[in-house]
């Protein structure tokens, strides 16, 4: 009985008290969470982008802290906070992150040891104005996936894996372009100048073949005037 007629006492306050005063007291909740102290910059951080995620960090300060979806977030003190502005006005959150899931723990040894899960890693330190201007545009395109894979280099892209056969239409580059493209090996088939030899010679044993054929014409037809005149001669000395 008594648990109900505290609930009703409670609704009571809710709908009777006016809206400034359920303010006041919302504002004196939150006075009660204490706001971390300000991370004091020289100039604009740099940045870098935490593979496998859009999450941006700032590697060159101590404390943790974090761009993503168009937020600055920090935790301390076991509470995350969040702003627009990397060094003022943070706010308390009630919990962390979703994007933080996706953080390694040990993202800072892998920046200084410039590996990823156990490969290279060539990071590019994004300036902060360049950041806050793309940072949308580089997301909605997947900008970090194709720019290079994150920076890391994948398991056995070595220099040769790496190297690009020319596109069709463009021509063969070679070490040497005086060279030429490599001579085919001996004994592979006829060389040019074999080709142009075998040539030359079946040439001239046809010549020679046409030769024999004339001169054996020319036998044949003088033995025939020969016989023609023969039998003019027995002609005449039969008439007389």
């Amino acid at each position: 009985m008594k648990k109900v007629f505290a609930v009703l006492l409670f609704l009571a306050c809710v709908i009777l008290l006016p809206s400034p005063a359920m303010a006041e007291v919302d504002v004196k909740v939150r006075i009660n969470i204490p706001m971390p102290p300000p991370i004091v910059f020289p100039a604009p951080p740099e940045v870098v982008v935490i593979p496998e995620t859009y999450v941006y960090a700032v590697p060159d300060v101590q404390e943790e802290i974090f761009f993503f979806n168009g937020w600055w977030w920090r935790p301390w003190e076991g509470r995350w906070y969040r702003s627009r502005n990397y060094d003022r006005g943070w706010a308390y959150i009630e919990r962390a992150p979703v994007f933080y899931k996706r953080v390694p723990p040990g993202w800072r040894n892998d920046y200084r040891d410039r590996r990823w899960k156990g490969q290279e890693w060539e990071q590019r330190r994004i300036p902060h104005r360049d950041m806050e201007k793309n940072w949308q545009g580089w997301q909605r395109g997947k900008h970090w996936q194709k720019q290079n894979n994150w920076g890391v280099k994948r398991a056995g892209a070595g220099p040769e894996a790496r190297k690009q056969t020319p596109k069709r239409g463009q021509p063969q580059q070679y070490r040497d372009d005086r060279q030429g493209p490599p001579a085919k090996a001996q004994g592979a088939g006829p060389q040019p100048r074999q080709v142009q030899q075998n040539q030359e010679r079946r040439d001239r044993d046809l010549d020679a073949d046409k030769g024999r054929g004339k001169g054996r014409n020319s036998d044949r037809n003088r033995g025939r005037d020969k016989d023609r005149d023969d039998d003019r001669d027995r002609d005449r000395n039969g008439r007389r």
